[in-house]
């Protein structure tokens, strides 16, 4: 493993997470707040500066303002309606809506105490890393990848490279997290295949700034798909002041925005607007091919894969980074059960079988050409993903949601005068088999109670991330 003429370093970890986007920041914070020892690497000098996400979703903002983070995260999203709009031109009057699948503002408010937000991952990731990085039990390293792995019976040891000055070191881990993207050296080294083609298409994409708003006459739908033939493309918005994105699938044979001067690129970018004199500040042009794949399995031994090294998903339906932080944070609590004595590893096994599915929908979805479009009935429920109701408690004036409830251990949730049935924490068999997490109680009125289909003799019992314990408890081993 050490290799020959550089020196060898030993850096001891409970989890090593080899990559440092949406992913692997999200799981990094959900082990390190509850103090497990995690190193986070990253082979880019920097985070990303492209806006590739679309929005954050629903369960999305429940999982960041549960850490105290929507204000931060909404500061930087862009004013906008969570639909499509079809038109040959942004300003044009003669526009056809879509849904998108997210729910607007009265639609969230019933499920939720947050709802989406329209935000470029650049902005979200500085917010991740910025919460990460004061964690005594965190590391991150930035211009670091992870070069080769070799899993043992108890443990993991991986060779580290420094990309910029090419010196090798190693790690050792109790757990690997593949959380580095579509290329990931991780899943390559454990030798899981992916299913699907390997390139659906090719996307370019500009991200500028241009005083658009001041024409439009209300929000800005979050996705605009451009007719127009010359200029035909998406128009989104990106974040405040103006800040946009426009972009375009590469067609066979075809030049894409990348190739093009910067001339050409803005006079499409004003023919797409309808602003004919537009005179758009570019930021960036970029372009990425994209897949629609997933894993043949999620893990191997010691070794789990989440987010873009698990599966890959076209822009359609705007579900890649909100998959990848949704399985971040499932794979997160269940770590730090087994790695505090909370859980058997088997509980391991539960993730995949929760979150597999999940991926198959949204890869399935984002390869259907007609993807994008979703109505909220269909969509939310596999981004809420089966988590316990949302309803506002009577707590002395102070708005709480059930969600807000949910802890690092079991919460059981019981009617007025009743038991939760565990015996509570001195009784000697677990409430779940398998599981010995510490149970915290709260009691809910009864029509809080009835909202939520808790039982009448006994309790609702309910992991961190607000689904039924039993269910994973009794997930089937791989």
């Amino acid at each position: 493993m050490s290799a020959p003429g550089h020196p060898r370093f030993e850096v001891l970890v409970d989890v090593l997470i080899a990559g440092a986007g949406p992913a692997g920041l999200v799981i990094g914070l959900s082990l390190a707040r509850v103090g497990v020892r995690v190193l986070v690497v990253e082979k880019r000098s920097r985070l990303s500066t492209v806006s590739r996400a679309l929005v954050a979703s629903t369960r999305t903002m429940e999982i960041l303002r549960s850490w105290g983070l929507e204000d931060a995260v909404r500061a930087g999203s862009a004013d906008a309606e969570p639909s499509g709009r079809l038109a040959p031109t942004l300003l044009s009057a003669d526009g056809r809506r879509f849904p998108l699948g997210y729910p607007d503002a009265r639609q969230a408010a019933r499920v939720s105490p947050t709802g989406p937000v329209w935000v470029p991952q650049s902005h979200l990731e500085p917010i991740l890393l910025a919460r990460l990085r004061p964690h005594p039990t965190a590391a991150v390293r930035l211009n670091c990848e992870l070069v080769d792995l070799l899993p043992e019976r108890d443990r993991v040891r991986v060779v580290l490279r420094d990309a910029a000055h090419g010196r090798r070191w190693e790690a050792t881990a109790r757990y690997v997290v593949g959380a580095d993207g579509a290329h990931s050296t991780v899943r390559e080294r454990l030798g899981i295949g992916m299913d699907g083609p390997s390139v659906h298409g090719e996307y370019h994409g500009v991200q500028f700034r241009a005083p658009i708003s001041g024409f439009l006459p209300g929000r800005p739908c979050g996705l605009n798909v451009i007719t127009q033939r010359d200029a035909g493309g998406i128009l989104a918005p990106r974040g405040p002041d103006d800040r946009w994105h426009y972009g375009q699938q590469r067609g066979p044979g075809r030049p894409g925005l990348a190739d093009l001067p910067v001339e050409r690129v803005t006079e499409l970018i004003a023919a797409a607007t309808g602003v004919a004199d537009l005179r758009p500040r570019i930021e960036r042009v970029s372009a990425f091919a994209f897949a629609a794949r997933i894993a043949d399995r999620y893990r191997r031994g010691r070794c789990l894969l989440i987010g873009d090294a698990a599966h890959q998903m076209t822009p359609r339906g705007g579900t890649g980074m909100n998959t990848a932080i949704h399985d971040a944070y499932d794979l997160g609590w269940r770590l730090a059960w087994v790695l505090r004595g909370w859980a058997d590893p088997e509980l391991l096994d539960g993730y995949e079988a929760d979150r597999r599915p999940v991926g198959l929908h949204n890869v399935l979805r984002s390869a259907d050409p007609d993807g994008a479009r979703r109505t909220v009935e269909e969509a939310l429920p596999w981004d809420l993903h089966g988590r316990v109701a949302h309803r506002w408690l009577p707590r002395g004036g102070r708005r709480l949601s059930t969600l807000d409830l949910l802890g690092d251990g079991l919460t059981a949730l019981i009617r007025p005068g009743g038991s939760t049935g565990t015996g509570g924490p001195a009784e000697a068999e677990p409430p779940v088999a398998g599981l010995h997490a510490p149970v915290t109680t709260h009691v809910l009125d009864e029509d809080t109670a009835d909202a939520l289909g808790v039982p009448p003799v006994g309790s609702m019992l309910l992991t961190p991330g607000g689904r039924p314990a039993a269910r994973v408890g009794n997930a089937p081993r791989h």
